[in-house]
């Protein structure tokens, strides 16, 4: 489909999978300890986007001529706070419970970069959760042990099952990677 190579720039398992459902060849390469820090003056809505587009750059200095690297980042916005990944299972409590019974904002910032092309995005998904009761946060946190997930939660397992009554928008961009999007701008680069 491409002439490019393609590489996710991401160790995200839930990242590996939606990419791979687009049946596009793909490798994965980790470069670590990228800062992800932004301007505090940033609009939440922007901030995956800017840390997104730091991925990028940080990855264009060792590309080849021949590929096309994808990087992403998800945060959770609550009221205008964003929640990343919680700290400890304490922190994956105090994020579930501001969750509960409340709609939040998921946004996925996109960047697909060549040699000599960019293409940058953002993807924003309103999720309601219904009220949480304390005994589905204790089970979900200890069960599925979300550290590794923005605002503490997987839509896909457990707690999205039993806890979200509403979406609007990209169901996939909840999980990671708005992939109808990325299909899209792949397409764009084919020329």
């Amino acid at each position: 489909m491409l002439p490019h190579k393609i590489i996710l720039a991401s160790n995200s398992p839930r990242r590996k999978e939606l990419l791979a459902g687009l049946d596009v060849d793909f490798e994965v390469r980790i470069i670590k300890g990228i800062d992800e820090n932004y301007p505090i003056t940033l609009p939440t809505t922007e901030i995956a986007e800017y840390i997104a587009q730091k991925k990028a750059a940080a990855y264009r200095e060792t590309m080849a001529a021949d590929e096309l690297i994808i990087t992403a980042d998800t945060i959770v916005v609550l009221n205008d706070e964003v929640l990343g990944k919680p700290k400890d299972a304490a922190d994956a409590h105090r994020m579930l419970h501001a969750l509960s019974g409340k709609t939040h904002q998921v946004v996925t910032g996109v960047v697909l970069t060549t040699k000599g092309q960019q293409e940058h995005f953002s993807v924003v998904s309103n999720v309601t959760f219904k009220e949480l009761t304390d005994d589905e946060i204790n089970y979900y946190v200890e069960t599925y042990k979300p550290m590794d997930k923005a605002g503490a939660y997987g839509i896909q397992e457990w707690i999205g099952y039993v806890g979200v009554t509403r979406l609007e928008g990209s169901y996939f961009n909840v999980m990671g990677l708005p992939v109808q999007r990325i299909y899209e701008a792949l397409k764009r680069f084919n020329v």
